[in-house]
């Protein structure tokens, strides 16, 4: 325990000033020699203690005064992550079905929300957003901790449905993305000046696109996209989805033997970015690209424990004893312990 103003204990002695004896009152009597052997009663005991309340009120006072405070040391983990933000194709043509595994076949969206689900699972570090896009890009989750939230939200995910929404643009998502998060760069400034949100920092930033189509609509070209994404350091994992296997290749595309000119264009928005591009053709393998990006992203966490000293005060309990005495004085002499004064004559 500590004081914010040590020097006021000097004044503790005056506390001593509430112990001076007053003449009692006295009533005359002929002789004590009837009451000698007679044992003091409980009220007489404690009409000798009684007086001592008021200077340990005074003394309690003084010491609230002085600003007792308790100081002990808090320590506070700092991890530092990835952010990623997921983009998901939802047009209408990821309703088309997908070779899963013992023959089974899924829609494309149902095999992208369990991959997706596991690889959120596995990334317990990181902030995670969601992007979802047809025509439109949508933001269904901030980039976030709390991932049992975005696993709920994943799992609800569904087809658009509406014709005049459909379509694919990808730059858009790609641009919202990037935005996303550059933006999270303001945040991450206030956070390293504030002890509560250090857990907020960010080693790298990546975006995991994952469409099954060519860009056709939006207001920004998938080039523009690309670009904000070099000049933001963030890295552009492109995966394109067709019901091929023959055409699957795990390996990561550098070249452009055998593609289309979309996925020429998603290629070179990875290269140019640092990131990848696969070609999937089934669940198996749209599971075994996820998994290789966990691995590609695994951060070497840092973990740090800062500590600092947190000050805590409690002259208030020390006032409320006080008064709590000197009440309690005053009552037990007002009433039980009350004595008749001395009446000159």
């Amino acid at each position: 325990m500590t004081f914010a103003y040590p020097w006021i204990l000097l004044l503790l002695p005056m506390a001593l000033v509430a112990l001076r004896r007053r003449p009692p009152a006295a009533i005359t009597v002929s002789g004590l020699a009837v009451w000698r052997n007679v044992p003091p009663s409980p009220r007489l005991r404690w009409l000798r203690r009684v007086r001592y309340l008021p200077a340990v009120a005074i003394g309690l006072l003084i010491a609230a005064c002085a600003g007792p405070q308790m100081e002990r040391q808090v320590g506070e983990e700092t991890r530092e992550g990835v952010a990623i933000q997921l983009l998901v194709d939802i047009s209408s043509s990821m309703e088309q079905s997908l070779a899963a595994e013992k023959g089974e076949r899924i829609s494309r969206l149902e095999a992208v929300k369990r991959v997706v689900e596991q690889f959120i699972r596995h990334r317990e570090d990181d902030l995670i957003g969601l992007i979802t896009f047809a025509r439109y890009a949508d933001t269904l989750s901030p980039l976030t901790y709390g991932h049992e939230a975005l696993v709920e939200i994943v799992r609800e995910l569904d087809i658009q449905q509406r014709p005049s929404e459909d379509g694919t643009g990808y730059g858009d998502a790609l641009a919202l993305a990037c935005a996303r998060l550059d933006q999270m760069g303001q945040w991450q400034a206030d956070a390293a000046r504030s002890r509560s949100d250090l857990s907020a920092a960010v080693r790298s930033k990546v975006v995991v696109l994952l469409t099954d189509g060519e860009n056709n609509c939006g207001l920004h070209l998938p080039e523009e996209a690309a670009g904000l994404a070099k000049k933001w350091r963030i890295r552009v994992y492109a995966i394109s989805m067709k019901d091929d296997e023959g055409r699957s290749s795990l390996e990561r595309r550098s070249d452009d033997e055998g593609l289309t000119d979309g996925e020429k264009l998603l290629r070179r928005l990875a290269d140019e970015t640092g990131g990848a591009y696969w070609t999937i053709g089934n669940a198996d393998h749209l599971q075994d690209v996820y998994e290789r990006i966990n691995d590609l992203e695994t951060s070497e966490i840092k973990t740090a424990i800062l500590y600092h000293t947190e000050i805590s005060p409690f002259f208030q309990y020390l006032a409320c004893a006080a008064f709590v005495l000197l009440l309690a004085e005053r009552i037990l002499r007002a009433t039980w312990l009350r004595v008749a004064e001395e009446v000159g004559g």
